[in-house]
Parts: structure tokens; C-alpha cells; sequence
């Protein structure tokens, strides 16, 4: 049966003007993306920003304004079967050195997530893997102009 699935994701860009970006591989399909993830049912949207970022970074952020929203049809890359509506948020944290972040190879092949730091100046909308990324990708470029 069709469904929703309802993600949210974070603009975390810190005082370099760099935007932090997630190198994942899961079940052997290596993408990359902004943090964030899926709203779980009784979960307002910025309290699932945050506990994605607690979760994925043990890193307690400040949710901003809404930054893109997708209003058009995208089917999820993981299941065709289920409509993606996305939602973005600038995200603001004063502790955001504690980032673990290390030089590793994109696409990223072992299971799992890394971090990486890309100067907002340098984004390009190819270094992601999905649609409303990549739009995210372009505004957030535009913004910082």
C-alpha cells in the first residue's frame, strides 16, 4: 500500500561556511546526503532533528528556520512504493568541532556513516546522490553567495 514518509534533515553550516554532509553505505548502496532521517510516529519535526543528531553525531543542536520543503512527487530510492516529503532545517550547535570527521573515501563502500566538512562555497549539486539534495545543495550555495 502507498504511503508517506515524512524525513527531516539538517543544515548544520559552521562559522568556516562549511556545511556538514553524510557519506553512508547501507545494505551495499553507498550515497551521500544531508544529516537527518525519518520522523517516527508522535514525533514533532524538530524533535526528530534532534534526535537524529544525538543519534548519528551524539551532538545536541538549536533548530532553525525551515530552510526547502519538497512540494513535488519523489518516490523514495528504497522503496518505490512510499512518496518522500523532505524537510529541511538550519541547525545551529556551539560544540561543532566535536564533529568527528576523517578523511575517507567517497562513496563510502564499508557499512555504516562518516562526516565530512564541504565548504558551502565549493558545493555542487553532483556531490549527492539524491534529487532533493541535490536542490538543497544549489539554494543552500545561493544563500551563501
Amino acid at each position: 500500500m502507498p504511503k508517506f514518509n515524512l524525513r527531516i534533515y539538517g543544515l548544520l553550516v559552521n562559522e568556516c561556511r562549511q556545511v556538514l554532509v553524510s557519506d553512508e553505505c547501507r545494505n551495499g548502496f553507498s550515497f551521500t546526503k544531508f544529516p537527518g532521517g525519518g520522523l517516527e510516529f508522535g514525533e514533532g519535526f524538530k524533535a526528530a532533528l534532534k534526535r537524529e543528531f544525538l543519534e548519528e553525531l551524539n551532538l545536541n543542536v538549536e533548530v532553525g528556520e525551515l530552510f526547502y520543503f519538497n512540494d513535488f512527487y519523489q518516490a523514495s530510492a528504497f522503496n518505490p512504493t512510499e512518496q518522500l516529503v523532505s524537510f529541511y532545517y538550519l541547525v545551529e550547535t556551539v560544540n561543532w568541532r566535536s564533529i568527528l570527521t576523517d578523511q575517507h573515501v567517497v562513496p563510502l563502500t564499508d557499512e555504516g556513516e562518516k562526516h565530512r566538512w564541504i565548504p558551502v562555497s565549493e558545493l555542487d549539486v553532483d556531490d549527492f546522490t539524491f534529487p532533493i539534495d541535490k536542490i538543497v545543495a544549489n539554494r543552500l550555495s545561493e544563500a551563501y553567495l
